[in-house]
């Protein structure tokens, strides 16, 4: 009795994160990786809905269904933030143009645009940069060190095409991170 909702709760701790990535990836357009996901997704689907319907008046497997959905969800938002997949765009408005920042971000292999924009009282910066979602915080650290003050917002953009966003930053990235690796092995 209590073996078959054991079964139905840990179904639903690898059915729900898998339900969650398979949105993520189709709402990321992802579509070949979310439709592996989704075969997945059913098999568990109908294994554990064929378990609950053989024994309607066994509760725990009920609860075990409910309980497991909700810790699956959020086991799932869990891994997704973990694997933080895609891009965001990130504004950030600070009151002059700081040129170190700028460089600070692209040495890091950001990509970085500036502008004078105005503002309510005064002629402010803007810089509009891209970022992988997995180095969001990161960035967020970097311009906060620069510029305390600065406010920040970031989105997801759905598309891009062109411009510097993918090899540019990888090969960016690259050689800063060959030149830290360089300059702690001389430190050694």
């Amino acid at each position: 009795m209590l073996v078959t909702a054991l079964i139905i709760f840990f179904a639903q701790l690898i059915y729900v994160p898998i339900l969650t990535l398979r949105t993520i990836m189709m709402v990321k357009g992802l579509k070949h990786r979310a439709a592996a996901m989704g075969m997945l997704e059913g098999v568990i689907y109908v294994v554990a809905i064929a378990i609950i319907f053989s024994d309607l008046e066994n509760y725990y497997n009920m609860a075990a269904y409910a309980l497991g959905f909700g810790v699956g969800l959020y086991l799932g938002a869990l891994i997704e933030e973990k694997l933080a997949i895609g891009y965001v765009s990130i504004e950030v408005n600070i009151p002059e143009k700081n040129q170190p920042l700028i460089d600070r971000l692209r040495e890091l292999g950001f990509s970085v645009s500036s502008s004078y924009v105005e503002g309510m009282n005064s002629n402010r910066c803007q810089l509009d940069c891209t970022a992988r979602r997995d180095r969001e915080k990161e960035f967020i650290q970097i311009v906060s060190s620069f510029e305390p003050a600065a406010f920040i917002v970031s989105f997801e953009p759905r598309n891009f095409k062109g411009g510097y966003i993918t090899k540019a930053m990888k090969r960016r990235r690259e050689r800063y991170l060959k030149r830290k690796q360089k300059a702690e092995n001389s430190a050694n």
